[in-house]
């Protein structure tokens, strides 16, 4: 697979991210396994893993300001 910014080839990794679920919430996923460029270092998320990623934001404390999940397939 390659990137869609640069044409470098992806590498499937883990890393944490973070995501604006509300106007005052984020929350950081651990862990997260993505295919990341070995160039420009633009990342990709399959769709299952996306899917998983959009179930566990809808599970967490939106008043809480900083939540931190660690990714669980």
């Amino acid at each position: 697979m390659k990137c869609a910014v640069c044409g470098s080839g992806l590498k499937p990794m883990e890393t944490d991210l973070p995501f604006k679920v509300s106007n005052s919430t984020i929350v950081i996923l651990k862990k997260l396994p993505v295919n990341q460029c070995e160039n420009c270092l633009e990342y990709l998320i399959k769709d299952e893993i996306m899917e998983r990623v959009e179930e566990i934001l809808s599970q967490v404390d939106r008043h809480a300001e900083l939540e931190i999940v660690r990714y669980a397939a």
